[in-house]
Order: structure tokens, then C-alpha cells, then sequence
């Protein structure tokens, strides 16, 4: 949600806007409603605008020289619409001070009354907007410009991303308290991003903010500060994206580039840690992990169905686990202590309520691990134990690589801590790549889209492995889409959704070989009663074809990889009948990347 880039570096090198704007159009699939610019030259210059970056664009002068340093922004609406008023940067009375804010001030209103007691004029309704006026008043009263800005922030309760640059000033300073921010430094000048692919053109060299620190950078060289004042030792680390990775590479949406490079990043999560000869997993980095007595795993969207999945994974090796929606989980309620291992699934490590849980449990003394896409994300640092999915970057809203990766790197968990594998289940994971790219070379998912584009609803239906997909499934259609969609695991389907059925409401049913086949057999035969028309994801074709109008193949698995082959021809639907419909696909209406509030 939101997104911060900011940017100061010689007039001799790059364009200060120019750069901001790039910055800005790269962070476009956090989600945003409206975009703004600020520079810093003799006075402060800001420009923004309600609505997409092309808005804000045509109001961005052709030449910005003498700008000094600049900051930028995406705004996702929470306090007050969308407006041109509403969007940042803000000023305070004077226009000498611009900031731009990440996250939810929670003392704003009483700040909001001070300062307006005190004679400051607001012109938004956001709470963002008494950061500068706060800064203002410390002006006034003689501080420096550092020394203002920390004495602001000292006042806000809440999380928090903040940049701000000053009148006639080179810099840009910043902090973070529980909202993602990262510094870049390159030799033609120095930025700050809410992510690294804001960037990520101009330099792999980072440095990953800490929460209550406070960042000054200028055109040669950051400073970090502790809350205290004090200069921190920071260390400067290499991310390993390329920058090709981060564009569309000729394809029409980031979305289905990303469904594309599944079969490329899966390798990479399998990287180093499948030991084919000895059929057993090895993930060093938690080598040191005991084999638990219990696993909560904690998540939202996407992440919470790669748990469902991973749940019953651990489950079937005995390991009492239960997947719980991060914004639900309650230890008043949940019993957890010192044995039981927290396991926070979060794409971007940045997720607000799986970040909640997971200090929660650290708070009691529960060991804790992230599974995770971020390098340096704020759940990787403050948990005890990090796994890398290592699926590089994704621009999509809708994570597709991603939760195959989280399948992947999960199960690999579930052998790793457990103990228990077999050379089966390490070949199984090493042949899903290529099967996964036999299917992306295979799919008719673009014809059955083409007969279904125009249907009321669409029904997912799975068993055991399969219900967390149907409800992933379902959840990519809606997303994308915005067509009604279900997922259910099919032996509801009796327990009120068959109420639903109609011709037009077609039912995608997961199917494969295993103990379950006669049931999901059966649950077919219910919708198709009904009229419904059936598309069967199936390894085993000659089984369900007498029973569906479409059978969307996959390659024969492990019983327990299925679902993540199946899912594959579940997100092409998706992406299909969007594309049909002329969606927003990468950027689907109210919707974030990065959920970053609760």
C-alpha cells in the first residue's frame, strides 16, 4: 500500500524528477489511487494529482534544474478519497517543508486540534498532513532541520514511513516504524524507496532501514541515526534482482510474465537444498530448528492458502499445526508457549497483520520463522529463523509465482523439520519446473475463458490438497476479474453453495488419482445435475472426460504436488477472462501489493 521514493544526487547527473517519476511508475503495483512529487529548490515545489501517474505526469514541469532533491509518492486512500488535496507530498503553511507518509497515524486528530489551536491551516483531510506542520513549529522554534524532523516523529503514535525535504536543502531525510523503507546508494546520487524496485535501475547497492532509525541522504553518502541521535553503523548489501527482472519482457501484463517465470523460480527455491541420492531436503539456514511439537502458521490472502496447504503437509507427518488469517490470531484465545514454532508466510515481509502475529509470539517467547520473497524485509529481521522463497521480484497484485514458490519452499519445510522424506517425493520436486512449463506450453485455459468470459459466477471445487487451490483459485478470478467467484472444498458444495448452481455459473473441479476420486466424481455429477458446465483440472484425463466439457490437463505428480501444477491452469483462466473483459489486470480496483496497515 503507498509508495515512497525519494532522490537527491548532483544537477550534473540525473534529473531529479525524471527520477522520482521513474521511481513512481515502479511502484505502481503496490496499488494507488492518487500520485504527487515535491522538489526541493529555492522554495518547494510540489505537484500532485488525483488518479493514475499519467494525471501527475502532465503536470510535472518539462524542466526541474535547479531541484536539489526531490520525493515522491503513491497514495492508497485511508483517511479521506481520493482527491488532488488528499494525494502527497504535504506542506506546512509556509511551502518550505514537504513530506510523505506511509501508514496510520493514530494520534492525528489530537495533534490535528493543537496545531490548529496554534493557528496552522490544514488543507487535506488526511492524518498525514500534521507531520509537516509539526516540523514547522519545531522550525520556529529554532531547531535545525534534523532536529525538527525527529522532534515530529517524536509526537506521531502509529507505523509510519516518512520522508521530507526542506527549502533550499540537498537532502532528504527519513525514518520507518513498522513500515518498510530501504535506502540506495549509487555513485550518481542517493535514494530511499518503500521498495528496492523503486530503484532498482540505478542501483543493486541497499541498505535496509530499522525501525526508530533515522536516515539523512545526500548527493555523496548516507547518514543513520538511532532514536537518541547517534550515528549507526550501517551495512551496505547487494540485492540479487536483475533489473530485466523488475519490466514486462515483451508481455502484455507483469501478471502473466509472472505465471511464465514459475517454472525459472521454483528452480531457484529448489536451489541447494534437494539431496536427490540421499532423498532428503537440507535448508542450512534452518538447520538449527528442532522438529516441532507444534506449528501455528500465520498469514493473509494468497499466503494463508500456501498455509492451508503447508498445514496439512505437517499435519500428515504429525505435527499438530493449524493455519490461522493473521488478523484473527488471538493468543488470549490460541494456546502457544515456548514450544510452539510461529510461522509467519508473507510475500513481501511487510504484511502489517502477519507482522502483528509474529511479534506477538516473539513477544511471548514462541520461536519464530518467516518464509518470505524480501531480503532484509521487516519480518525476515525480527523473526528468529528467515526461509527464502527466492522467487525474485513481483509487480502483479495478484501473486501467482509467488504462492508457487510458497508451496514449494513449504513443503521442502515440512520434510526439513520433520525428518521425514523419500527420494520420491525429492524427484517429484525436482520434475515440477518442466512439468509446470509442459503446462504453460500446453494450456487451452485461453479457450475455456473465451466460452466462459461472460458467466454469472464461477465455482472452484477441491479435496484435501486440493481445497486450499480451489480457494486460490477462486480468489485470482475475483482479484482480476471482478467477477463473483467461490472456492469451497467440495464436500460443502451440499451444505448451501449447490443453491447457487445454474447453467451460468461454471465449476472448475480439481481432480486427480487419489483416495478421493469417487467423492469428487460425485460432487461433479451434483453441479452437472444441475446444469452447470464442468471444467476438470485432472492428471488423468480418461477419468473425468465423460463428465466435463473441458479437462484441463496436467502431468502426473506426487499426490502431494499436484495442487501446484493444477493451480498453474487456474491462473491462466483467470488471467483470460480478465484479459477478455479488458481488466486493470496488473492493478486491480482497491487492491495493494503490500498490505502494510492493519
Amino acid at each position: 500500500m503507498c509508495g515512497i521514493i525519494g532522490y537527491t544526487g548532483t544537477q550534473t547527473n540525473r534529473n531529479v524528477v525524471d527520477v522520482l517519476s521513474n521511481g513512481l511508475s515502479r511502484l505502481e503495483y503496490r496499488g494507488y489511487d492518487s500520485a504527487g512529487i515535491a522538489v526541493a529548490d529555492p522554495t518547494v515545489s510540489v505537484y500532485k494529482r488525483e488518479g493514475k501517474l499519467a494525471a501527475l505526469e502532465e503536470a510535472l514541469p518539462d524542466e526541474a534544474d535547479d531541484a536539489l532533491a526531490g520525493i515522491g509518492h503513491t497514495r492508497w486512500s485511508t483517511h479521506g478519497p481520493p482527491s488532488d488535496e488528499n494525494a502527497h507530498p504535504h506542506t506546512d503553511c509556509d511551502g518550505k517543508v514537504a513530506t510523505v507518509h506511509n501508514g496510520i497515524i493514530q494520534n492525528y486528530q489530537e495533534l490535528r486540534d493543537e496545531l490548529e489551536a496554534n493557528g496552522h491551516e490544514f488543507d487535506s483531510e488526511t492524518d498525514s498532513e500534521v507531520i509537516p506542520h509539526l516540523i514547522e513549529r519545531a522550525l520556529d522554534q529554532g531547531a535545525s532541520a534534523g532536529s525538527a524532523f525527529r522532534q515530529a516523529i517524536g509526537r506521531l503514535e502509529g507505523s509510519y514511513a516518512v520522508a521530507a525535504v526542506f527549502h533550499g536543502r540537498e537532502e532528504v531525510y527519513a525514518t520507518r516504524y513498522q513500515s518498510p523503507l530501504v535506502l540506495g546508494v549509487d555513485d550518481g546520487g542517493t535514494m530511499l524507496a518503500s521498495d528496492v524496485p523503486a530503484f532498482l535501475e540505478y542501483t543493486d547497492q541497499v541498505v535496509y532501514l530499522e525501525d526508530g532509525q533515522f536516515a539523512k541522504i545526500r548527493p555523496i553518502g548516507i547518514e543513520v541515526r538511532d532514536g537518541r541521535g547517534a550515528l549507526v553503523d550501517v551495512s551496505v548489501e547487494t540485492v540479487d534482482w536483475d533489473p530485466e527482472d523488475a519490466g514486462k519482457s515483451g508481455y502484455d501484463h507483469y501478471m502473466l510474465k509472472e505465471i511464465y517465470e514459475q517454472p525459472r523460480s521454483i528452480r531457484e527455491c529448489l536451489r541447494g537444498r534437494l539431496r536427490p541420492l540421499e532423498g532428503s531436503i537440507l535448508i542450512e539456514e534452518l538447520d538449527d530448528v528442532p522438529r516441532p511439537t507444534e506449528v501455528h502458521f500465520v498469514a493473509c490472502g494468497t499466503s494463508y492458502h500456501a498455509s492451508l496447504y503447508a498445514a496439512r503437509l505437517f499435519r500428515e507427518r504429525g505435527v499438530r499445526t493449524t493455519a490461522f488469517l493473521a488478523s484473527e490470531y488471538d493468543v488470549e484465545t490460541v494456546p502457544i508457549d515456548e514450544e510452539t514454532l510461529v510461522v509467519g508466510v508473507t510475500q513481501s515481509g511487510e504484511t502489517a497483520d502477519t507482522l502483528r502475529a509474529l511479534r506477538t509470539a516473539n513477544g511471548i517467547g514462541a520461536q519464530t520463522l518467516t518464509v518470505t520473497n524480501v531480503v532484509g524485509s521487516s519480518a525476515a529481521r525480527e523473526t528468529d529463523h528467515t526461509m527464502y522463497i527466492r522467487a525474485g521480484p513481483e509487480i502483479g497484485v495478484a501473486a501467482t509465482k509467488t504462492f508457487a514458490s510458497q508451496q514449494v519452499s513449504l513443503a521442502m519445510l515440512s520434510s526439513a523439520l520433520t525428518g521425514e522424506c523419500s527420494r520420491e517425493f525429492v524427484e517429484s520436486l525436482r520434475a515440477l519446473p518442466d512439468q509446470i512449463q509442459s503446462i504453460l506450453d500446453d494450456s487451452h485455459a485461453d479457450a475455456v475463458a473465451e466460452e466462459f468470459v461472460h458467466s454469472d459466477a464461477y465455482f472452484f471445487i477441491g479435496r484435501d490438497y486440493g481445497a486450499p487451490v480451489a480457494l486460490e483459485g477462486a480468489l485470482k478470478m475475483k482479484e482480476i476479474s471482478y467477477k463473483h467467484a467461490e472456492g469451497f472444498a467440495a464436500g460443502e458444495l451440499k451444505h448451501g453453495p449447490l443453491a447457487l448452481v445454474t447453467e451460468r455459473t461454471p465449476v472448475f473441479a480439481l481432480v486427480n488419482g487419489d483416495s478421493n476420486t469417487e467423492k469428487m466424481l460425485g460432487n461433479i455429477k451434483e453441479v452437472e445435475a444441475r446444469g452447470a458446465p464442468v471444467v476438470a483440472v485432472s492428471d488423468d484425463p480418461d477419468l473425468v472426460e465423460a463428465h466435463a466439457e473441458h479437462v484441463l490437463r496436467i502431468p502426473e505428480t506426487h499426490w502431494r504436488f499436484y495442487p501446484i501444477l493444477a493451480n498453474v491452469q487456474l491462473q491462466l483462466v483467470s488471467y483470460w477472462v480478465a484479459h477478455r473483459l479488458g481488466r486493470s489486470i496488473d492493478k486491480p480496483r482497491n487492491l495493494a501489493k503490500s498490505v502494510t496497515v492493519e
